[in-house]
């Protein structure tokens, strides 16, 4: 094969480069996600939709999600009155929710609307707090996954200055079928072999 016609061939994803074409869009910068399609694809609604927009999804490989923090938030109400404090439990959920929209996206369109269950939270870290007027950036990439079970990393930024880190498991679920997923023995090796460990948390 001559040298212009191998580079044909590599541009429309042929034999000469597997890689090519859309399946090789894994780990290639992707398009935005807005609000109506983060909706489509997860279930929450306020007051726990917890991202206002993807502003990179790389397929099958990573996102990062943005959620502006307002004032209006009803959980400032409560925590703290006159010094408002997002709870880090929050940011942790905001990382789910990210890549809750990942997992869609890679799956696809029959995928939309599932529930992901948390199953494990390791190496969670708050560097700092967030506060109203602070927009997170929520750096979300795969580690792994088998089955219906996915292993993430996920920092979430403010300014560039990282304010949480952590590590989590999360099984994806058809909520008509999610009981019974949960108690399937296979599942269970499943997820005992892709070393992702423990049960689903609602």
């Amino acid at each position: 094969m001559d040298g212009a016609t191998k580079q044909d061939a590599e541009r429309q994803g042929s034999p000469a480069n597997p890689k090519a074409g859309p399946q090789a869009e894994t780990g290639a910068p992707g398009s935005t996600v807005d609000i109506a399609a983060i909706q489509h694809a997860i279930p929450h609604r306020y007051p726990f939709l917890l991202i206002d927009r993807i502003v990179e999804m790389r397929h099958n490989h990573s996102a990062i999600g943005v959620k502006n923090v307002s004032i209006n938030e009803n959980y400032f109400q409560g925590h703290f009155p006159g010094h408002p404090v997002m709870p880090g439990v929050l940011i942790i959920e905001s990382m789910a929710q990210t890549a809750a929209v990942l997992v869609v996206q890679t799956l696809g369109p029959g995928a939309a609307g599932k529930v992901v269950y948390f199953m494990s939270i390791e190496n969670a870290k708050f560097r700092r707090p967030v506060v109203p007027g602070d927009q997170l950036r929520i750096h979300v990439a795969k580690e792994r996954h088998r089955g219906n079970v996915w292993k993430f990393s996920a920092v979430a930024r403010v300014d560039g200055v990282s304010v949480a880190e952590a590590t989590f498991a999360a099984m994806i679920m058809d909520r008509a079928t999610e009981d019974a997923a949960a108690q399937d023995g296979a599942a269970q090796d499943g997820m005992a072999d892709s070393g992702l460990t423990g049960g689903p948390q609602r």
